[in-house]
């Protein structure tokens, strides 16, 4: 069973550091994080590791609403919990954001598989 472990928010810059319509790749550690900026004005984070077997990054991804689409497979991937969209399959990590004081911060999560 795999299990999540939250480490805390962590700061990753100011809002304004996030133009909407885009991602950004953003370093927490060895953890590297795409954060998409929605034309809602929401922020999301993802792992920043495309769901396909052959791999890639998502921080390049095209952003529409509260989805985007992988750069390189063309999979649709939802922002808010990172699943990918039927035909495809797959996920994303996705993690929680937040905003204190105009300060984007992102919650660490460490994963543990226990048997």
């Amino acid at each position: 069973m795999i299990t999540q472990e939250h480490l805390g928010y962590r700061a990753v810059g100011r809002r304004s550091d996030f133009p909407a319509g885009l991602g950004r790749t953003v370093r927490l550690g060895n953890l590297e994080l795409a954060v998409f900026h929605t034309t809602d004005g929401e922020l999301f984070a993802l792992e920043n590791r495309t769901p396909h077997p052959k791999g890639g990054t998502l921080s390049e991804a095209i952003v529409s609403g509260h989805f985007i689409y992988c750069p390189l497979r063309d999979l649709k991937i939802n922002l808010e919990d990172g699943r990918v969209q039927a035909p495809d399959t797959g996920f994303a990590q996705a993690y929680p954001v937040r905003i204190t004081e105009g300060i984007v911060e992102i919650d660490v999560i460490r994963l543990t598989d226990e048997d």
